[in-house]
């Protein structure tokens, strides 16, 4: 499977499903406060784990296209701004020519602000970094807005699989 293949579709439908749970969110009472909501006192808030998806997406694609994007570093205080955030970052990904992704054996290296670097290919950048972070804030932020009451299930999740969906046919 390409780079391509494994990031392209994965990050849209997954950004859009944030996107979406973002929606839900809005309909509350509660509104923009939801975004200082956190899961534990050591976590960041829902507003940075929406930052953090969305840069997880963006950055894991600029290190192994050479693509610029340009980024705000801080929370959005709205979920308005939020869902900008998803919007551009989709928009963004919708538009990159999937050969741009190059070889899965290229080389990536990088250094996180702790200093911890890292060295891979590009393939093992995709599976072992970039997707499970994705991931991981893609859920607390499901996970934050679910323990904060906001009605969530699992077709919230995969609002995208409905495309897939066979309809019995009449007996």
């Amino acid at each position: 499977m390409s780079l391509a293949d494994q990031t392209l579709p994965l990050f849209g439908q997954m950004l859009g499903t944030l996107d979406g749970l973002l929606a839900k969110a809005a309909a509350d009472p509660r509104g923009d406060s939801l975004l200082a909501e956190r899961l534990a006192d050591d976590m960041v808030p829902l507003a940075t784990q929406i930052r953090f998806t969305c840069d997880q997406a963006v950055t894991g694609l600029k290190r192994i296209t050479g693509l610029a994007f340009v980024s705000d570093e801080a929370d959005d205080a709205t979920i308005v701004a939020a869902r900008q955030r998803i919007t551009a970052a989709r928009a963004w990904i919708a538009g990159i020519d999937p050969a741009a992704l190059g070889a899965d054996d290229a080389p990536i290296a990088f250094e996180l602000p702790n200093g911890m670097g890292f060295a891979m290919t590009a393939s093992q950048y995709v599976r072992d970094w970039t997707v499970p972070q994705f991931y991981f804030h893609l859920m607390a932020a499901y996970a934050i807005l679910r323990s904060k009451g906001i009605p969530l299930g699992k077709a919230d999740y995969v609002p995208f699989m409905m495309r897939y969906l066979k309809v019995p046919a009449p007996a």
